[in-house]
């Protein structure tokens, strides 16, 4: 008997699957909100948790934003042998036993970690309970975890020790949501009403921070704008051309461009000048990207040496500028990007270099005529 014809594997009709669609979105909206907070659910199902690990409830803090949380927020208290477990230590552990046991429960949690990054099944193709492990589970986790809450992490400065992402954590929630309320999963009913008390806070704050006595909580941001990149499992990345991609109320932001989180003078104020000195080069193609390749090149005073067909990258060509104190190959990615494009590059080649083949081959340890014959490069 072949795989998919096992007993008990369940296939997703078209309604199950709308279903389906219907709370990811959901989900993905809570984890995207920009409505002010449930000051009162989130710190209902705050205390709820303090008794749950044992602790007593604390008093409530609310700040305009993660910056702001991080400069008023006590550090966690060190662990000491013999001694209690700090607060945010005990809540750790009580929502890993939930997500341990919540995963037996689905029953997929190492398949899921091993398939994560490869390509998402046909629907047509796999059990639903599949497509919710291994497609609509990892979009969520890299749209809320990866791309939004991942690049608020990278802009603070700061850190204040362990804290829980509020409205981000709606990825794993809704993964459990999604197999108790599509798949038919039952869990145990004391179990459900834990995963209920995470679920509210996914809908009701942003992010959060337990100490014993008093428990910091940062409002949701006023702005959230995401593009999207697949239309199978909705997976969404942080972009915005003419402004910050996420904004909280006391003016701190993050910008990103095409998922990548940027300086803000990327989107608000690129030149050549600053282009040049940009040492990262992500930050620097971003950049480019954002004024585009003819600015850019007319801009910085660059002149075109030469150009050829990649033979590398079929389809493509290369060009190489000679500019203020640099030379300049312009290539295109060899892979192709989420959303089906091939982004370009501006590479650094040493100045004596007049050929764009040989700039190629310089990239790569190979000489010019090596890397005419290659076949193909990624």
């Amino acid at each position: 008997m072949s795989a998919s014809r096992r007993p008990g594997r369940r296939f997703p009709g078209p309604e199950l699957w709308s279903r389906a669609l219907e709370i990811r979105n959901s989900w993905l909206s809570h984890a995207l909100s920009t409505e002010p907070a449930d000051r009162p659910a989130a710190e209902a199902a705050i205390t709820r948790l303090y008794e749950l690990a044992g602790a007593s409830p604390p008093s409530f803090e609310w700040v305009p934003s993660p910056a702001a949380a991080t400069e008023v927020v006590a550090p966690g208290q060190a662990l000491s042998l013999g001694g209690d477990l700090p607060v945010e230590a005990r809540l750790a552990t009580l929502v890993t036993s939930l997500r341990e046991r919540l995963d037996q429960r689905i029953g997929s949690w190492h398949d899921r970690r091993r398939r994560v990054d490869r390509p998402p099944p046909d629907p047509l193709e796999f059990s639903l309970r599949t497509l919710l492990n291994n497609g609509l589970g990892p979009a969520l986790r890299r749209s809320i975890r990866d791309s939004v809450a991942g690049a608020l992490r990278g802009e603070l400065t700061t850190r204040a020790g362990l804290h829980w992402d509020g409205q981000q954590e709606a990825h794993w929630i809704a993964l459990y949501d999604l197999h108790r309320q599509v798949d038919g999963v039952r869990f145990e009913p004391a179990d459900g009403v834990q995963l209920d008390l995470w679920a509210t806070l996914a809908r009701s704050c942003g992010w959060w921070w337990p100490r014993e006595d008093v428990c910091v909580i940062a409002e949701r941001p006023l702005v959230v704008r995401t593009e999207r990149v697949d239309d199978d499992y909705g997976l969404v990345r942080l972009h915005h051309e003419t402004g910050p991609a996420v904004a909280f109320p006391d003016g701190w932001t993050v910008h990103a461009w095409h998922g990548t989180r940027v300086p803000s003078w990327v989107i608000d104020a690129p030149t050549a000048e600053r282009i040049i000195a940009e040492r990262n080069v992500e930050v620097r193609r971003c950049a480019i990207e954002r004024v585009g390749w003819p600015a850019f090149v007319a801009e910085a005073g660059f002149e075109l040496l030469d150009r050829a067909e990649d033979p590398g990258n079929p389809g493509s060509e290369l060009r190489l500028y000679d500019g203020p104190s640099t030379r300049l190959l312009l290539v295109v990615n060899g892979s192709v990007e989420r959303d089906g494009t091939r982004r370009h590059y501006g590479l650094r080649v040493p100045a004596e270099i007049d050929h764009s083949l040989d700039a190629a081959g310089w990239t790569y340890g190979l000489s010019g005529a090596q890397y005419a014959r290659l076949r193909r490069r990624t």
